[in-house]
């Protein structure tokens, strides 16, 4: 436990310089998306990772926390830090009363339920015009205030996001390496066994499922307030593949993976600019490769294949 503190207290340092070290709008913006996907790349890993319980529908709920968020806020004139909470308790109670239908599935069954889910949450966005605006979107979402402190620069959205990223992150971590999260394991590997040990697997799973749904709608919060516009586009079934993307490509059960995920993901498009619709076949061929070759994700992957080459110039000196 002192490791991961120390391990966490270093990363957090380096998050805190970063925008000491890069400069330059455009990034910063970028980053603060990394930021933003990272607690979703999280939210999904403690339901995936830990749990092992498969999501397509995740954008949905992040989806819910930005709308419900924006119109609290612009429709009914709430302040958005007294409607953030709302908003939390609202999905979470959501997916709970979900979760418990959804999560007696297994496999591609759950597969497709939480792609069915995610499809209708997209398709209210598109319908619900007068409340949401329809496929035009929703606009005039006020920025954070905190004190005098308004959140309407990069720089300032940076430090706003990336607080609330790393406080979600120890969070994860701690409970992680709780009780529950040894619980967590034990389900993941065998529900039967879990039971055997007096562990309620199927209360568990739900749990997880809503806590999962509240982190991924306090992102999408966020999302909306660094945004102040947000359309049904930006919460659909490819944002969802690629929010499993991240958590695959950076690591299962790994809260750091998450991070390293969510920042490949984040910034590939951005390298890949001129691929255009080619996106998601990109994001599928990555996470074809990623299961061949790193099957644990970078966070382990890329420690085994060093150890392995100085195995191999371990061995070609002795040679």
């Amino acid at each position: 436990m002192t490791r991961d503190l120390l391990l966490f207290a270093c990363f957090s340092l380096l998050i805190m310089l970063a925008p000491q070290l890069f400069t330059g709008g455009y990034l910063m913006n970028v980053l603060v998306f990394v930021g933003i996907n990272t607690m979703l790349a999280i939210a999904l890993n403690l339901l995936l990772g830990y749990a092992g319980q498969i999501s397509l529908g995740h954008a949905g709920f992040f989806g819910l926390g930005a709308y419900l968020s924006g119109i609290l806020t612009t429709t009914f004139s709430l302040n958005p830090w007294g409607a953030m909470p709302i908003v939390a308790l609202v999905v979470g109670c959501l997916a709970y009363l979900i979760g418990f239908p959804i999560l007696k599935l297994k496999g591609h069954y759950l597969a497709m339920a939480t792609l069915g889910l995610g499809v209708i949450i997209y398709i209210v966005f598109n319908e619900t015009v007068n409340l949401t605006g329809g496929p035009s979107g929703l606009s005039g979402i006020p920025n954070l205030r905190l004190g005098g402190i308004v959140f309407d620069s990069d720089v300032k959205n940076y430090y706003l996001i990336w607080v609330v990223t790393l406080m979600v992150m120890l969070f994860s971590i701690n409970l992680a390496n709780s009780r529950i999260g040894r619980a967590l394991r034990a389900v993941h590997d065998s529900d039967v066994a879990a039971q055997v040990l007096g562990v309620n697997s199927r209360l568990l799973k739900v749990q997880i499922f809503a806590l999962s749904a509240i982190i991924s709608s306090l992102a999408g919060s966020f999302y909306a307030h660094t945004m102040t516009f947000i359309s049904p586009a930006s919460f659909g079934f490819n944002f969802s593949i690629e929010l499993l993307t991240m958590v695959v490509i950076g690591g299962l059960g790994s809260i750091y993976g998450s991070f390293l995920g969510a920042a490949l993901l984040t910034l590939l498009p951005e390298i890949l600019r001129g691929a255009n619709d080619y996106d998601i076949i990109i994001y599928g061929a990555l996470l074809v490769l990623m299961v061949m070759f790193m099957p644990g994700g970078l966070v382990r992957g890329i420690p085994a294949l060093y150890r392995k080459i100085v195995t191999r110039r371990g061995e070609a000196g002795h040679a």
